[in-house]
């Protein structure tokens, strides 16, 4: 009998322990898993990691500083992060060396500022694939760091943007970055601002698609407003018909100069007005004045191929 009460003592003082083992958010080189993200992030440090996200819903946020971090779903689109913000700003704050966020769900971000995003980028390169932003006030956003390199691919943006009392977010906004390279994301049912405003030095969109047609009070499909260099190729736009601002697709150095829009290529794309918007639009809107190179491109009724202004 009394082996019997110290083989029943030793499974509940190793409960515990077992217990702790578990939770949702694996970190791969140490084999480690945690019931909350932040905890999984902390645990490396100022080191490096990988972060394999089991399938659920979570209210979860972090703020990563180390060196390099991967946050990737065990199985793409399963791992789903609803409404969580960290310091006021979004669901991972990253301010490390770089960053990798592969096949998670970032849905219903909103901080006080009106500005919650997904992914808030101060620091550091980043990598996106395979993740989906919805329904929330931003997609992603950046800090000014001209040695930043962003690649965002084979993602959705949905739902995003608005400019509340004059204050626009947008689906993807990246700052003074030195490059940013989107290619097969989609971009669709915008709320408000621009669908992709990037002020990076250079700038490459390729294979997506800005389906406007459910889209309202939306502006510009990409707003290059500090200029840009880079390509613009094989998109596929639909300009919707509740539009805030109709006037262009595309617009370059709207606000400023500061960066060279020479050589930028705009080829290969097909754009198109949805049945009953009732207005035209220009392509390309210019105002940086330099020879820009725009190609064929399939451009339906009612758009002009550019103007300089």
């Amino acid at each position: 009998m009394a082996h019997r009460f110290r083989s029943l003592a030793l499974v509940l003082i190793a409960a515990p322990a077992l217990a702790q083992s578990g939770g949702n958010f694996r970190v791969e080189e140490t084999g480690r898993s945690f019931y909350r993200l932040d905890d999984a992030v902390k645990s490396l440090g100022e080191g490096s990691g990988t972060i394999t996200v089991a399938p659920g819903r979570y209210p979860d946020c972090a703020v990563f500083g180390g060196a390099n971090i991967t946050i990737r779903a065990a199985e793409p689109s399963t791992a789903i992060f609803e409404g969580g913000a960290c310091d006021g700003k979004g669901t991972l704050v990253l301010r490390g060396l770089s960053a990798t966020v592969d096949g998670l769900v970032f849905k219903g971000i909103r901080v006080p500022d009106r500005n919650g995003v997904g992914i808030r980028l101060e620091k550091g390169d980043l990598t996106v694939t395979r993740s989906t932003f919805i329904d929330s006030e931003q997609g992603i956003l950046t800090n000014d760091d001209p040695q930043n390199n962003i690649l965002v691919e084979r993602s959705t943006f949905a739902g995003l943007g608005g400019c509340p009392g004059g204050m626009c977010s947008h689906s993807i906004y990246v700052g003074g970055a030195g490059t940013l390279t989107v290619d097969r994301v989609r971009f669709e049912r915008g709320t408000g601002g621009h669908y992709l405003k990037s002020r990076a030095a250079r700038t490459i969109v390729t294979n997506s698609s800005f389906d406007d047609s459910a889209g309202r009070e939306t502006n510009y499909a990409i707003d290059l407003p500090n200029g840009s260099t880079g390509r613009i190729a094989g998109n596929v736009f639909v300009v919707g018909k509740n539009k805030e601002n109709h006037s262009a697709i595309i617009a370059v150095a709207a606000e400023s100069r500061v960066q060279p829009s020479a050589g930028l290529v705009v080829e290969g794309n097909d754009a198109s007005i949805a049945p009953g918007a009732g207005y035209g639009t220009t392509f390309v809107a210019d105002w940086s004045r330099e020879p820009l190179k725009i190609g064929a491109n399939k451009l339906g009724a009612g758009i002009k191929v550019t103007d300089s202004r």
